[in-house]
């Protein structure tokens, strides 16, 4: 793995080499059907301004591999459940995560997990892992309820959606993720962090002055002097049950703790891994919920008889760690929620090896990508793929059905660490708004959606939320 800048080298001069050496010439790939589109740009804007209507007209036009050139190059798009499979699974080493993400990602979030390949992958993984074990997931299960029972008690009426979950996703990310207060110190993290999370997916790659670019270097300047400052405080003071303090204090396999930069960098990309998809899937559930009020009463009902509803008082019950699994049909709303509106709508790797899939031959250094958002949509795998019905998911036809049909998390070795915190902090979410009101919107509302890189919606998602 090439060597990348220590924390506080300039991001810029950090890209590794290696992700720009042996990129196929267009004569390697002339067999993969596909088009070039228009000079220079290629599809770049077409795939911009609808992603999902672009997909289905190449794969109903060229088949489930096919080229196109778009964002500077040639990349070859791996489109089914058995695509998903080869890449995500992996069985040959024959992808990497790192040379996919990373020349999106590593100005900004260089050496979080998804830019880490194979064995370096796996020790650091597994290091990180403590911080997902039962004891810390029950301390943050605690941080969650009392921050968002705050927070939701003050929604009542009508809202925009969509920057109140923001919001309040950062503030527990602060509070969970790092152990900070909320309050100045927070709000400071949470805009340098927001920040960094605009210039990721910046037109503009280099950090210019008045650039979102450079807001984006200048706030990981600062996240990475208060991590830094944090590692060694909490080391010296033996951790605590925060996230960040768990990270800390994770060992290697042989017992070594990782590096303070490591720590930092891994820090700050779960933060944002964490942040944007939870963003963007809660506010889905919620126009969903909205969009089919028999679903949102069956959930509450389902609440209702796991809490045993608000107390005397009209407050709502937490949701205990110990009752998280209890809330089956809760889950299943969720899964189809992620199954209609993935947050990660498709994933980058780049072909170490030469392959076949599909009767191509695709050479080695190619990046190639699978879609998600189109498997998920498939007639091939869903019935009636654009309906939005949860019972999708019972166990039997889950069983019945290709195992990376439904990938919203990945699949593999860099399947979401998070996944299970995930879960969690929707079930709780869930727990408090259903049990204080009713979600509506207006008749005939219909939000236009922002495809890409994050699925959401343009006006923030207008609810109108009626105490019960």
């Amino acid at each position: 793995m090439a060597t990348l800048a220590t924390p506080h080298q300039p991001a810029e001069a950090a890209a590794p080499t290696h992700w720009t050496k042996g990129v196929p010439d267009v004569a390697d790939i002339a067999h993969i059907p596909g088009e070039k589109g228009w000079p220079i740009v290629g599809h770049t804007f077409t795939q911009l301004r609808d992603p999902h209507a672009f997909t289905r007209r190449m794969v109903e036009t060229y088949g489930k591999v096919y080229r196109v050139h778009s964002f500077g190059g040639w990349n070859v798009a791996l489109i089914g459940a058995e695509a998903n499979e080869l890449v995500l699974f992996n069985k040959d080493k024959i992808f990497s995560s790192e040379q996919g993400w990373g020349p999106v990602l590593d100005q900004l979030f260089p050496r979080g997990l998804m830019l880490m390949d194979f064995d370096h992958h796996r020790i650091d993984r597994r290091a990180l892992s403590i911080a997902f074990k039962p004891g810390p997931m029950r301390h943050y299960a605690g941080a969650l309820n009392s921050g968002i029972a705050r927070e939701v008690a003050k929604w009542d009426g009508t809202m925009l959606f969509q920057p109140a979950i923001k919001q309040l996703t950062l503030d527990l990310a602060a509070d969970s993720f790092l152990g900070i207060p909320w309050g100045p110190e927070a709000d400071k993290i949470n805009e340098a962090f927001v920040d960094m999370v605009q210039a990721s997916v910046a037109p503009v790659r280099k950090p210019l002055p008045f650039t979102k670019m450079k807001k984006g270097v200048d706030g990981r300047a600062f996240m990475v002097d208060f991590l830094t400052r944090e590692t060694n405080r909490r080391r010296a003071e033996g951790g605590g049950q925060d996230m960040f303090s768990q990270f800390a204090t994770a060992t290697r396999e042989d017992g070594s703790l990782l590096p303070v930069d490591q720590v930092v960098d891994h820090m700050s990309f779960l933060m944002m891994a964490a942040h944007d998809t939870i963003t963007s899937s809660a506010t889905s559930m919620i126009h969903k919920l909205a969009q089919y009020p028999e679903w949102q009463e069956k959930m509450r009902e389902e609440i209702f008889a796991v809490t045993g509803g608000p107390d005397g008082s009209g407050t709502p019950r937490n949701l205990e760690y110990d009752d998280l699994g209890k809330l089956e049909l809760t889950e299943m709303v969720f899964k189809e929620t992620l199954r209609s509106i993935p947050p990660v709508p498709s994933m980058p790797r780049r072909a170490l090896k030469t392959f076949e899939f599909g009767g191509y031959r695709i050479p080695a250094g190619q990046h190639v990508g699978i879609n998600i958002h189109y498997t998920h949509h498939s007639e091939e795998y869903w019935d009636d793929p654009f309906a939005f019905d949860p019972m999708r998911f019972t166990p039997e036809l889950v069983k019945a059905r290709h195992k990376y049909a439904w990938v919203p998390f990945g699949g593999g070795a860099h399947m979401c660490l998070g996944l299970h915190f995930a879960y969690m902090q929707i079930k709780v979410l869930m727990t408090h708004l259903l049990q204080r009101y009713r979600i509506v919107e207006s008749e005939g509302y219909d939000p236009e959606w922002q495809a890409w890189p994050i699925p959401q919606p343009k006006d923030g998602l207008k609810i109108e939320l009626k105490t019960l």
